[in-house]
């Protein structure tokens, strides 16, 4: 079970997320089973079909060098998938300080927008 989001909707969409081992950085899951850096580029998986998904990837963790893998209900929107909570949308904009006190490899905020 997904452990992280136990209440996960029956009909609806998610995206997969993880950190990446050698920086702690947040990745998603695209088509390829490709690990990238944006949410914008993650793949959508029906709810109902989660677990599976979820399942296969733990599988592949060591592997793919990544750790804390679960499943993130997005509302599909005109940019891209946007999380249903507030965490989520936190983890994909990406890290909450100053500019000053981000680290140089971190891609510029996206604007995310959300209820």
């Amino acid at each position: 079970m997904d452990r992280r989001n136990n209440r996960r909707d029956a009909e609806g969409w998610s995206v997969v997320t993880a950190n990446r081992l050698l920086d702690g950085r947040i990745v998603w899951l695209d088509a390829q089973g490709k690990w990238q850096l944006t949410i914008s580029h993650a793949h959508l998986f029906l709810n109902d079909g989660m677990e599976d998904v979820l399942r296969n990837q733990n599988a592949r963790a060591a592997v793919d060098e990544v750790v804390g893998i679960y499943g993130v209900q997005v509302e599909q929107t005109p940019h891209g998938p946007c999380p249903r909570t507030a965490r989520e949308r936190i983890r994909a904009a990406g890290p909450s300080v100053h500019a000053e006190f981000t680290p140089l490899w971190q891609p510029a905020p996206a604007a995310v927008s959300g209820s």
